[in-house]
């Protein structure tokens, strides 16, 4: 038998992706969402639920982006290089990477740690795939986008930027727990008007899942916001930290 029959017979195709929508199981995972922010897994079920068809999408759109191709075929695992604390402490102060850093350790997590959280409810995340490789590359890239953003990881900051996130992905998912944050927002401070902000925010922004992120982890971030067409975060700003939290109050 030649090299060649070999390599063919030894060679599997990889598992189709589902794209499949589920509104029932998304809408169940939104309200235990609602009733406990801190329940990330119930953001992958959300995630799993709607978001199948705007990563496919998501994935191609890379392809026709200038750096995308390479991008795709070298399909780095970033979450590692997030991991390499050498690497992180090389980031020179007031760049992206360094931002990103602070940002982790002040709050104690790592990419490592989402990535288990997506494992749970993402039974297909590590598949050999590339439809499967773009959604790791989406979540391994949020807490950069907090920082780019500048919004934190209070609850009001995380709906924000799940609007922000719907505003680039179109992914269905981030649009209803952003839609689902701003109805159960209370009316003392602008929480809706913050939520509605962020999608307006990542609408007018540069598609950021087209970005090379070693090299923009290295950028000064006033440059990187400027160049990345990232406004203000100005309602989210004026609302007083204290009151942040607010955003979702517990279920009764």
């Amino acid at each position: 038998m030649s090299m060649a029959a070999d390599t063919t017979a030894e060679f599997q195709a990889p598992k189709p992706m589902s794209t499949r929508l589920d509104v029932v199981h998304a809408l169940r995972s939104l309200r235990k969402l609602l009733a406990d922010k801190d329940d990330t897994v119930q953001v992958f079920e959300i995630m799993r639920a709607l978001n199948g068809g705007s990563t496919a999408k998501g994935y191609h759109k890379l392809l026709d982006t200038p750096q995308g191709g390479k991008i795709a075929y070298e399909r780095k695992e970033f979450a590692a290089k997030l991991m390499d604390d050498a690497w992180l402490d090389n980031f020179a102060p007031g760049t992206v990477g360094a931002a990103y850093r602070d940002f982790i350790r002040e709050a104690g997590f790592s990419a490592d740690g989402l990535a288990d959280v997506s494992r749970t409810s993402l039974k297909d995340v590590d598949e050999p795939h590339p439809y499967a490789w773009f959604g790791r590359r989406t979540r391994d890239v949020h807490d950069i986008w907090h920082v780019l953003t500048g919004y934190s990881r209070d609850a009001l900051g995380e709906a924000c930027l799940v609007a922000f996130s719907y505003a680039q992905t179109k992914g269905l998912g981030w649009a209803l727990i952003a839609v689902g944050a701003a109805v159960r927002a209370g009316n003392a401070h602008p929480y809706a008007k913050a939520i509605w902000q962020g999608y307006q925010r990542g609408k007018a922004a540069t598609w950021l899942l087209g970005e090379d992120y070693e090299a923009l982890m290295n950028e000064p971030m006033a440059a990187a916001r400027a160049r990345l067409g990232i406004t203000p975060a100005t309602i989210y700003e004026s609302i007083p930290s204290d009151f942040r939290n607010e955003a979702l109050p517990k279920a009764a």
